[in-house]
């Protein structure tokens, strides 16, 4: 019997096609969908004509080696646009003669039907990175004059990927996009994902995402708006646009083999019936009450502990106190269960995980706990081949050296790799007493990448530097897919339960504040961005105090602060409208108990009991700490800052 085709089955379906709206709508339905076809974009000629003219007259008299063409409208616009000043045919002919860069079909057909074979044509999916690709590979534009014809916004990846070929940009802009000048049908769709009432948003170019958000901004949708995209299945044309997505943290779930309409709604009809149910079980099962929520009529008692008002910079009775890596090899509980597994066993068991940090919060009476992990597990889904070595730590054994290796670090589209972390959150904020709120982390993207790229431990980061510095488009790109993929990572530990989330930056203190604003800023405030705003942030980086003002300017509602500052000097460094979490050196609690007293008092004062002050260490707690002491310190903060 001859299978019937799947189809849509009903799934609402959201699209922002503009040029082709009418032909979506069909697609949509014959494959049994309903549409909602949307308009996002319009293409608006620039008002001056003086830089294209100019353009022409330089291409005419040599001054220009190569033209990178990227859309077909755009290289139609561009010759009717000159042909008002200059000669059509000398322009034509002039064009002829250099070497022609066309991206993808449509350039190529409008250039050959004016007379022109482009020297290159960059196959799919036509980003810029193929185009760059392609090149290296058959035209290298050292000392060259590359004109490129824009299209919408500036390609700012591109540019600079010339430039760091040596070549000599210049842009040539023919068209930018505007909204429509009808946006009704766009504000009902931001309304429909608003309400829940649609299965699946389908993009055909970038520029549509940023016009949707553009809207629902102006409605005053936007977060409730961000927070609908990311249950439903997004359905992308092709990388470019998947690659604005991602940027603005939603995640792609599906892609087409071809960067075509026709296969991105075929193909999406025969898997989105599963998407759109995968996602819904995922969605419930991160999402269903745990015991000290589930009833809407009252508020969870962790909500106003000490530590959530803190985090608020609200008043507390007393300054609320946890500590990194409180749940360790200090504490023979610990070293119990571990004589029973390996450290990556253990981190992927999650009722132990669960087991070994709540027996550390009631032994230590602590004001918070934070899950029992590690930074690096997020790496192994990511296409990293992750160890602990006895006596080493962390190995990874294909690190990521040249900018080739970034191909192979695979996004996180789903949170599915990572479900053992995902129930350590669930377990145990389950098995915590309601007052104490539970941390979820991750591993900043900096720290994440120099254990990718040095493939362990590192004093000079020499690899990971070299990376920076020689191949930023690389880095670029690599940057991109972690932080992206810690977004999902972190959102996923909120919405499974966790009321706080640390984004953990243990080696970015190598960094000079100019390469930590070039290298690394953009990629944080991308995280802090995406995150939901349920769980306040804390941004946490250690061995430079001199990142302070731009840890706070990339983003978090709490600044961690390490030992190599003192803490009044730090929080006026990160400004009072921030909370701040530290900031006792770790070895002091080697020390004797007048010590611990004194040096802790110290960290009190500097806080001058002014809201918004979370007790920690300026990192984790040392294997060699007795427990006696550590104990001795959380009682020492509770009586010395009772209000």
């Amino acid at each position: 019997m001859m299978q019937e085709p799947r189809s849509f089955s009903q799934l609402r379906i959201a699209s922002f096609e503009s040029r082709r709206a009418t032909e979506m709508v069909r697609l949509i339905e014959r494959m049994g969908g309903i549409a909602y076809v949307s308009p996002s974009m319009r293409e608006v000629a620039v008002d001056e004509d003086r830089p294209v003219i100019d353009f022409a007259n330089r291409l005419i008299t040599g001054q220009v080696d190569v033209v990178l063409f990227l859309t077909g409208v755009g290289t139609r616009l561009l010759v009717e646009r000159v042909a008002g000043s200059i000669d059509r045919q000398r322009f034509l002919d002039s064009l002829s003669d250099i070497k022609t860069v066309a991206r993808g079909p449509k350039p190529t057909s409008v250039l050959k039907e004016l007379g022109i074979t482009p020297t290159l044509q960059v196959p799919e999916p036509n980003t810029w990175r193929d185009i760059l690709a392609t090149l290296d590979e058959h035209l290298p534009v050292t000392n060259q004059t590359v004109a490129i014809q824009e299209y919408g916004v500036r390609n700012v990846s591109l540019t600079a990927g010339l430039e760091a070929r040596g070549a000599l940009v210049e842009s040539v802009p023919i068209y930018r996009w505007d909204l429509p000048e009808d946006i009704s049908l766009l504000q009902e769709n931001i309304r429909r994902l608003v309400a829940g009432d649609l299965d699946v948003a389908l993009f055909t170019a970038a520029q549509q995402v940023v016009h949707l958000l553009r809207v629902a901004k102006q409605m005053d949708l936007e977060t409730p708006m961000r927070h609908a995209m990311r249950k439903i299945v997004i359905a992308s044309i092709g990388p470019t646009t998947s690659e604005t997505l991602r940027e603005e943290a939603f995640p792609v779930d599906f892609e087409p083999s071809h960067a075509k309409m026709g296969h991105l709604v075929h193909e999406l009809s025969q898997q989105g019936v599963e998407l759109v149910e995968k996602k819904c079980k995922v969605a419930a099962r991160i999402m269903t009450p745990s015991k000290e929520t589930s009833s809407s009529d009252q508020t969870p008692a962790w909500r106003d502990s000490p530590f959530m008002r803190a985090c608020r910079r609200e008043e507390t009775p007393y300054t609320p106190v946890w500590l990194m890596r409180q749940a360790g090899r200090y504490m023979a509980e610990y070293r119990s269960v571990r004589k029973q597994t390996t450290f990556l066993e253990l981190c992927k068991n999650p009722q132990l995980c669960s087991e070994v940090m709540c027996t550390a919060v009631e032994r230590l009476g602590v004001d918070a706990a934070i899950i029992f992990s590690d930074l690096l597990p997020i790496l192994e889904p990511m296409g990293m081949e992750l160890e602990f070595v006895a006596g080493d730590g962390p190995k990874i054994d294909n690190p990521v050296r040249q900018a080739s290796d970034v191909d192979r670090v695979l996004e996180l589209e789903s949170i599915d790799a990572l479900d053992f972390v995902i129930e350590t959150v669930t377990q145990t904020r389950r098995d915590l007493p309601e007052s104490i709120p539970l941390i979820g982390f991750a591993g900043a993207p900096f720290t994440l990448a120099s254990y990718a790229i040095e493939g362990g431990s590192s004093r000079t980061f020499l690899h990971t530097k070299t990376l920076m510095y020689r191949e930023p488009e690389a880095w670029h790109d690599l940057m991109q897919r972690l932080s992206r993929s810690i977004v999902l990572y972190l959102n996923a530990q909120i919405a499974a339960g966790a009321q706080a989330v640390q984004l953990f930056d243990s080696w970015v203190g190598c960094l000079s504040p100019e390469d930590y604003r070039r290298y690394v800023l953009p990629y944080v405030q991308q995280i802090a961005k995406g995150l939901s705003a349920e769980a306040p942030l804390i941004h946490f980086a250690t061995g430079n105090p001199a990142l302070l003002p731009l840890m706070a300017e990339a983003g978090g509602d709490v600044i961690g602060v390490d030992w190599r500052i003192g803490l009044a000097e730090a929080w006026q460094t990160v400004g009072y409208d921030r909370a701040v979490q530290g900031n006792l050196d770790p070895l002091v609690l080697l020390a004797d108990r007048e010590t611990i007293a004194t040096r802790a008092t110290e960290v009190l004062e500097g806080a001058a009991e002014r809201p918004g002050h979370i007790f920690n260490l300026g990192h984790g707690v040392l294997q060699q700490t007795p427990v006696e002491n550590v104990r001795y310190l959380v009682d020492f903060v509770h009586e010395a800052s009772a209000r």
